[in-house]
């Protein structure tokens, strides 16, 4: 099967739970033998426009214009354009721009086209707007599909909720339950003997690390907490020069394979974005046995069941209590109970079935 995988960005370029989906998802399916080519939008002039790795095939176009956060690509349009060789597109996040022009792509052409729901809003704009774009612009995108893949029944019915009568699979985000274990190693760069909070996601408005911030400085000083921002982002230096650093250290982005000793290394995972998909972070978390206190999201408040606590948004002492709950009776709670059905394999299985069933399709159709 012949894939073109349509995304923005892409790992380890860069960092975060939906450019290594991309990445992991494009590796193994091509670990088994498929052609996969990822289409991304770069303008760092130190990458090739074209490479191999991996086992796959990475095709880079340039930014022409970027607009609330969204670089605009007339490369990508016209790749797109010209992209009559493949069996089946497979974009990702309807929030960007190469998604509404694979969209487009669909309308024009007979090649199926697949998009992966990896969260309804994006961290880069207000909700209101995106109600809008979603009831218009983004409707449309997802209207175009094939298939839309969404990680939980919750995120199912959200996507339905705005006019999309596309067929939907849900198809559960997958973690690595063999990398990510209880038992291993500490990281080196976790240095404190007091508790450990430990936020991992971009430095930026949606994920609210300033709520993080804020919600730990709130502990009793006797606890002698420590917040680890994993990460990096625009906010980095404004949160750096807010509140009390003693109680906050920033570890950067920290590579890939060295989160399961970092997520070990922490008593708690603490996630107060205003909106998400199924974060990737707190399924790894889990799975290291590491308890979560996140947002009360309504597609992650079940997944979190028994395994941490949930809270409102922007509720900071919420979280501060949330943090004392888990930080005082951690034996409440049983974390990689929570990740069983969240295999990766089978993420990569069941999305790579459901390529093939609408290859098939297009192809018995053809052929009628």
């Amino acid at each position: 099967m012949r894939i073109l995988r349509v995304a923005q960005n892409l790992y380890p370029e860069v960092p975060g739970g939906g450019t290594y989906h991309v990445h992991a998802m494009s590796r193994d399916q091509a670990a088994v033998g498929h052609d996969v080519t990822v289409l991304a939008v770069s303008d760092d002039e130190s990458l090739p426009r074209r490479e191999e790795r991996d086992g796959y095939t990475v095709v880079r176009r340039s930014s022409t214009v970027e607009l609330l956060s969204n670089d605009i690509s007339l490369g990508v349009a016209r790749f797109l354009r010209a992209a009559d060789d493949f069996d089946v597109i497979h974009a990702h996040s309807h929030l960007y721009f190469s998604t509404n022009l694979a969209a487009i792509k669909r309308r024009l052409d007979n090649i199926p086209l697949a998009i992966t729901n990896h969260g309804l809003y994006s961290q880069n704009a207000p909700k209101w707007l995106f109600n809008l774009y979603l009831c218009t612009v983004g409707r449309w995108t997802f209207n175009q599909a094939d298939v839309v893949f969404c990680y939980t029944d919750e995120d199912r019915k959200r996507v339905r909720e705005f006019g999309v009568n596309s067929q939907i699979k849900v198809i559960p985000n997958g973690v690595d339950t063999e990398r990510f274990i209880p038992d291993g190693e500490a990281s080196e760069m976790i240095d404190h003997n007091g508790p450990v909070v430990l936020f991992v996601g971009r430095l930026v408005r949606g994920k609210r690390p300033e709520d993080a911030i804020d919600a730990v400085s709130r502990l009793p000083k006797r606890l002698e907490t420590k917040l680890y921002m994993v990460g990096d982002g625009p906010l980095r230096s404004e949160l750096k020069t807010n509140g009390d650093q003693d109680d906050v250290e920033f570890l950067g982005q920290v590579a890939y394979e060295k989160m399961p000793a970092v997520y070990r290394s922490g008593d708690m995972l603490l996630l107060s974005s205003q909106a998400e998909g199924l974060p990737r972070t707190i399924l790894e978390a889990m799975a290291t046995g590491t308890p979560v206190v996140v947002t009360d999201l309504e597609q992650v408040a079940p997944i979190v069941s028994g395994a941490g606590e949930t809270v409102p948004v922007g509720d900071i002492d919420g979280f501060a209590e949330g943090i004392r709950r888990v930080l005082t009776s951690p034996e409440q709670y049983e974390p990689r109970s929570n990740v069983s059905e969240f295999s990766w394999s089978d993420t990569v299985q069941r999305t790579t079935d459901s390529l093939l069933s609408l290859v098939n399709e297009a192809a018995n159709g053809t052929a009628e």
